[in-house]
């Protein structure tokens, strides 16, 4: 398969800015990070000890950014091949491709390793919290917080 010079760089820059706009929907979700939302608003806080932690994968985001941004420029470099009817079919083939493998980049772009630490409470009660791995290193027999707003819990030191 050949390309023009005509998908040059308006399908480089295309791919770039589908990257950059990628990268930029992931947002952390370790202990330390918290949404905009999420200021000024109460969180009750317990104490516990870590029972275990146990590394996870969180999977990536799948938005429609990713297939959207795919699908242009596989449409954009399907539609430089060939002329007439196999041109048209060409560009529906480059945009059918391209929005998946934009799909596949944007959940491998913004996929995060993870923590599950499970955690004992005063009472007995055992909880398991997955975040996004913050590098806090928690280890077994460690005391921590737990802090829950209703929606959210996360795990700090």
């Amino acid at each position: 398969m050949v390309m023009s010079k005509k998908f040059g760089y308006t399908g480089l820059v295309g791919a770039c800015l589908a990257a950059l706009v990628v990268a930029g929907c992931a947002s952390g979700l370790g202990g330390g990070n918290y949404e905009r939302a999420e200021a000024r608003r109460a969180m009750t806080v317990q104490y516990g000890t870590v029972e275990a932690v146990r590394g996870v994968q969180l999977e990536g985001t799948k938005t429609p950014v990713g297939p959207l941004a795919g699908a242009a420029v596989g449409g954009i470099a399907g539609s430089t091949i060939g002329g007439g009817r196999g041109q048209a079919a060409a560009t529906i083939l480059g945009a059918v491709a391209g929005g998946v493998a934009g799909a596949a980049i944007e959940e491998g772009a913004t996929r995060r390793p993870g923590v599950e630490v499970t955690v004992v409470m005063p009472n007995g009660q055992m909880i398991a919290v997955v975040q996004e791995d913050g590098g806090e290193n928690f280890r077994p027999g460690e005391r921590v917080r737990i802090l829950r707003d209703g929606g959210t819990t996360r795990v700090t030191r």
